[in-house]
């Protein structure tokens, strides 16, 4: 065991003594050491919970004979960082969580991982530090948020933000804010909307590296501890059979994530980070990939903010193995793939039927016959960028409309406010990539603000930032190259006529070649906007989004 490191033989007597210090027993010292990893905290309502599941996940490794130590993970919550600094840190922290993780894991001789995460950046910065240190690990996350029936409509967090644009708009007054925030997030557990949290949650599932029903049984029902005690017992089998993350993301897992993930319609971000998690599984992916995955994957789901579904009515209508056992109808998956069952896919998925074909539909009723997320290229993306096809209102999957350009999600989101955006118009936020925000901030607030004032028919929005999982609307970012790097959204003017075409992938400037290398001379970019600190290094070290925003060397 890798463990011996630490507590075999007459040199480790003082390792042993410390181990001994924290009340351990010679017995629980001559078993596997397993880590716990608990992302629980008292900042984000999705893992306000997590020390139930630890706990739980510690009482199954030891009904399995392994001796579990916990250790903590920070994590960022997207929707308290949203439109301020602090969404600066939310992309970035995922490389904080992945390296502290190798760092704990490799420092004290930890032979497994169970890991506890439940929202955006944590999930992927767990699976990335699996990937990394390839120890047989297993994910249990948290579990999604209810969603609440209000004055006959299940509500989110995307009703609270959508709520300020509405407020801003005279459309509701301030008693119905009010009770709007009351509504918009009833309980603990990840927002409950197929949003970042949710969609990669579900992804682990596909993965192979979470048991069934990790992405959607809800984060207050007790059969999320029983998941997590038999997470604690499948870790010690993955043990003993030596079968870790490497083995089970591979080529044919990410493949199978793909699909599935354009038939729920994910978030965005799992653009983001699944090349991310590919890149240190060995198994590297491209967006290129990704899109020609769309093309032949029909879009089963509409879960909010795409309709109005919500992760509590996936879980009823069968889970994500109902799911793929819809998809797998027209043999568009792979089946034999190793899953952290010690089962394949196809034995995990067998027999799971779907329960509600209106939250599923079935595989010959899709509601479109491709993917939930296209990648659209153009002379304005010339390495690529992403939108979320299935939350695109239709009337604007091809759109041509002026530009109206603004260095920051600030100055864009005072214009939306103020009302300087009219209808047809393409806001073009730039100096918002992973370079250049730093951080790649999320842009639900724009988003939400167009949405709320009842625009998100007749006005784009373009960035080489990101989007929330929760955003809707024709809202196309990870445009790449970003404007930091010299990218051409660098250079777009007001007034210049922008090119939308989803259906057919394309995202344009109408501009000639000659004209964009005349704007570019004697360029430079613009001051970094932040000077000191983690962020000035991640700056330095961060790759493209398109490479999936992983750190360089």
């Amino acid at each position: 065991m890798y463990s011996d490191l630490v507590k075999k033989g007459v040199e480790k007597t003082p390792h042993r003594s410390l181990f001994k210090a924290l009340g351990l027993t010679d017995e629980e010292l001559d078993r596997p050491l397993i880590g716990v990893v608990c992302a629980k905290n008292e900042v984000i309502p999705g893992h306000m919970h997590l020390d139930k599941l630890a706990e739980a996940v510690k009482t199954g490794v030891r009904i399995a004979g392994g001796t579990p130590l916990e250790f903590p993970s920070i994590g960022v919550c997207d929707g308290i960082a949203m439109g301020h600094v602090g969404m600066k840190y939310s992309l970035a922290s995922r490389e904080l969580i992945a390296d502290s993780i190798e760092s704990m894991t490799l420092a004290h001789g930890l032979d497994a991982l169970v890991l506890i995460p439940n929202c955006d950046k944590i999930v992927p910065g767990m699976l990335i530090a699996a990937a990394r240190l390839n120890k047989p690990a297993i994910v249990v996350s948290g579990g999604p948020m209810l969603s609440m029936n209000y004055q006959g409509k299940f509500r989110d967090l995307n009703t609270a933000f959508e709520a300020v644009g509405a407020y801003k708009a005279g459309t509701i007054d301030e008693c119905g804010l009010k009770e709007l925030e009351e509504a918009a997030c009833p309980s603990c557990g990840s927002c409950s909307g197929m949003f970042t949290a949710n969609s990669m949650n579900c992804l682990c599932e596909v993965l192979g590296m979470a048991l069934p029903g990790n992405g959607t049984i809800p984060a207050v029902y007790s059969e999320r501890i029983r998941l997590a005690k038999q997470a604690g017992m499948k870790i010690m089998e993955l043990l003993e059979k030596d079968i870790k993350p490497r083995d089970i993301i591979t080529p044919d897992s990410l493949y199978n994530a793909l699909r599935v993930d354009m038939a729920l319609g994910c978030s965005t971000n799992s653009m983001l980070h699944l090349p991310a998690i590919a890149h240190e599984a060995k198994a590297p992916i491209t967006l290129d990939y990704a899109n020609e995955i769309s093309k032949e994957t029909p879009n089963l789901c509409h879960l909010a903010p795409a309709g109005e579904h919500h992760v509590q009515d996936l879980y009823m209508a069968g889970g994500v193995t109902a799911v793929m056992n819809e998809l797998s109808k027209k043999n568009l998956l792979k089946l034999d793939t190793i899953t952290v069952t010690g089962k394949t896919q196809g034995e995990n998925i067998a027999g799971h039927e779907v329960k509600d074909y209106t939250v599923i539909r079935p595989i010959d009723n899709p509601y479109s016959q491709t993917g939930g997320i296209a990648v659209l290229k153009g002379n304005l993306a010339v390495d690529g960028s992403v939108v979320k096809r299935s939350a695109v209102a239709p009337e604007m999957l091809k759109h041509e409309g002026p530009a109206k350009v603004f260095d920051s999600e600030d100055e864009a989101i005072a214009a939306i406010y103020a009302g300087k955006i009219v209808k047809g118009d393409v806001v073009v936020i730039r100096y918002e990539g992973p370079k250049g925000g730093p951080g790649m901030r999320e842009m639900l607030s724009p988003t939400s603000a167009i949405c709320g004032m009842g625009l998100d028919k007749d006005v784009a929005l373009i960035t080489d930032g990101r989007f929330s999982g929760a955003t809707r609307g024709a809202a196309i970012g990870h445009v790449s190259p970003e404007a930091m790097e010299g990218g051409p959204i660098a250079f777009i003017k007001d007034g210049d006529i922008i090119e939308i075409d989803i259906e057919n992938c394309i995202l344009n400037v109408k501009l000639s070649d000659e004209e964009l290398k005349n704007r570019k001379e004697g360029w430079t970019p613009n001051e970094p906007k932040v000077k000191t600190g983690y962020l000035r290094r991640y700056s330095k070290l961060v790759s493209s989004a398109i490479q999936g925003a992983v750190m360089l060397d």
